[in-house]
């Protein structure tokens, strides 16, 4: 089992946020926006998942999980705390989450059924969440030029999604969890989770004015489909989750080892007993 701990992030959230916060770029600022805007209601669903799953497992497997159970939960619930305050000062910019209620709705139907149909939701997702997160730190270089206070944000989350990946994964797998389900729910979130983003992002740059400039677009381009681009650049690892033999260990996480490693200053330890 995974030891997980719990931080808390040493920044100021009730602070305003600038328009661009993200070294003046408007692309790359809309899209962590909308990232953002999703969060809150998919970390509350990916808690009740995992709390789910552990509870359908037989006793004496709960307690070989209960303690990675006890510190993912603690971990989206810190995440979903902190972007909630961020999503406070973003939408002071005008901006409106349309995300959300969609979110909620849609999670809705999976609510009261197998736990293992929210767990392999929750893999997906984590996987989604890990590479995207492996993306951020091999290219600290895109938040240069942010305030202090969003660069550790951001690259704290990314590092703790890595840390934490395993979880609702092995959770799926000790529940019986079959590999047709877990792709077929892969392909599934695939579709709405890039859809939603997307849509979001055109959303918040409509509302910020700066949708029809070349340089979002051009921005847009280089960060998501250029040589060093997250979708081109996690294609492969995202490819590799419809593998039989595929586990989440198998990707490394040394980056977020690392990070966690060089920036303890950015964090306190909180416990979870």
């Amino acid at each position: 089992m995974t030891e997980l701990v719990v931080r808390r992030l040493l920044i100021d959230l009730e602070k305003p946020v600038h328009r661009h916060w993200c070294n003046g770029d408007a692309f790359l600022t809309a899209w962590f926006n909308a990232l953002s805007m999703s969060f809150p209601v998919g970390e509350q669903f990916f808690i009740d998942s995992v709390r789910a799953g552990l509870q359908a497992l037989p006793e004496e497997k709960q307690r070989a999980f209960k303690t990675e159970v006890q510190g993912f939960v603690g971990q989206e619930a810190t995440h979903r705390r902190i972007h909630a305050l961020f999503n406070t000062q973003i939408e002071k910019h005008g901006l409106v989450n349309d995300w959300e209620p969609r979110a909620r709705e849609r999670l809705s139907l999976v609510a009261g059924s197998d736990p293992r149909h929210g767990l392999a939701i929750t893999a997906a997702n984590e996987h989604f969440t890990a590479l995207f997160a492996e993306w951020m730190l091999s290219h600290p270089p895109r938040l240069d030029g942010c305030e202090p206070r969003l660069k550790a944000l951001w690259l704290w989350h990314s590092a703790e999604e890595a840390e934490h990946k395993c979880t609702a994964f092995d959770l799926y797998q000790a529940l019986g969890g079959s590999h047709a389900w877990r792709v077929r729910w892969m392909r599934r979130v695939t579709f709405i989770f890039l859809t939603d983003t997307l849509r979001q992002t055109l959303n918040n740059l409509q509302r910020d004015g700066t949708l029809w400039r070349w340089s979002t677009w051009k921005s847009g381009w280089r960060h998501l489909l250029g040589r060093q681009g997250l979708l081109r650049q996690s294609y492969r690892p995202w490819r590799a989750y419809f593998r039989a033999d595929f586990h989440p260990s198998q990707q490394s996480s040394h980056l977020s080892e690392h990070w966690l490693q060089q920036n303890a200053h950015l964090y306190t330890r909180v416990s979870t007993s």
